[in-house]
């Protein structure tokens, strides 16, 4: 990681930097519409560049190192209101392998006594066959995937909507989240946070949708976050 930033400060103090495409373009590459290289740089390096510049972007938002002491450092992950992009979307990792100890315990833990989801016997006779994850379980786990890159640094969740649950979910299933930033205001009666409304959506490992929500979140400002 460190040598890939290292690379690209050397390419942007190069007697191209110029000619480096700017942030915002279009394309894949973050590339300008009008971008020409300069005849001195190779245009596999722009393109490595652009790439990099893109990826530490992201990284920046998600994840930071503040050095709170002479060669002594903490993590701070999470968004701020400012690092919010309405249409971006957030892959999130790394997934989870569901047990069954996780499906049963959190079932009787929310005193759910539905014996589909942890009697073998009773399951059986149902027309799933076998037990179901309890789907209030897989909420809390996809919404979890989710905090890193969405809520880290939310002063509070300020409400789900439109939960879908569009698949069954087994025993040994694993599961991934991705979620689409949807819209974004600053908040009217509190000048340091805004509000932030994303749509999370839960896969399994064979691409296919099990679970999507909506889920709005107020967030502070650069700056105005507990651990600034």
């Amino acid at each position: 990681m460190y040598a890939v930033r290292n690379l690209l400060i050397w390419k942007m103090q190069s007697r191209d930097r110029d000619t480096l495409p700017r942030e915002g373009g279009v394309g894949s590459g973050g590339l300008r519409a009008d971008f020409t290289p300069s005849p001195h740089v190779r245009r596999g390096e722009i393109y490595s560049a652009a790439r990099t510049a893109k990826v530490l972007r992201e990284e920046a938002m998600a994840v930071e190192r503040v050095e709170v002491a002479p060669g002594r450092y903490r993590e701070h992950y999470g968004r701020s209101y400012e690092d919010f992009t309405v249409g971006d979307v957030y892959e999130h990792r790394p997934g989870r392998t569901i047990t069954e100890s996780d499906n049963t315990w959190f079932t009787l833990l929310t005193m759910n006594q539905h014996p589909l989801h942890f009697d073998r016997a009773y399951a059986a006779k149902s027309e799933f066959g076998r037990p179901l994850v309890n789907s209030c379980l897989t909420l809390s786990i996809v919404t979890g995937m989710s905090v890193s890159d969405v809520s880290q640094r939310a002063i509070g969740n300020l409400g789900w909507d439109k939960v879908r649950l569009t698949a069954p979910v087994f025993v040994g299933d694993t599961v991934y989240a991705e979620t689409e930033v949807l819209a974004k205001r600053e908040s009217k009666s509190r000048p340091s946070q805004g509000v932030v409304t994303v749509r999370t959506v839960g896969r399994k490992d064979d691409g296919a949708e099990f679970m999507a929500f909506e889920r709005t979140v107020l967030v502070p400002k650069r700056g105005a976050a507990v651990d600034s």
